[in-house]
């Protein structure tokens, strides 16, 4: 059995009820959950230049897309986005 890694997903969100849309995947791999999490700040500051009023970062096994609701990101009232770390995809 392969050791599992982990990378970032850098996804962009709209208004309303549409689901994200990966638009970035890192190339960092991390080997633990709470590592790649602990990355998520830092890397969603360093991609703010996609075209999307938000934008997230998950976690997510090594193969796998993203997955996020615009609905599931916490809006701050500011109306900016907060972090929002997904669970893991397997």
């Amino acid at each position: 059995m392969e050791p599992l890694t982990f990378l970032i997903a850098i996804m962009g969100c709209g208004e309303g009820d549409a689901p994200c849309r990966q638009v970035r995947m890192l190339e960092a791999r991390y080997e633990s959950q709470a590592a790649c999490t602990a990355a998520t700040e830092a890397a969603v500051a360093q991609n703010v230049d996609v075209d999307f009023p938000v934008v997230v970062a998950q976690c997510v096994s090594a193969g796998t897309e993203a997955d996020v609701a615009a609905a599931d990101v916490k809006r701050s009232q500011g109306g900016t986005a907060e972090l929002q770390v997904s669970p893991i995809r397997k």
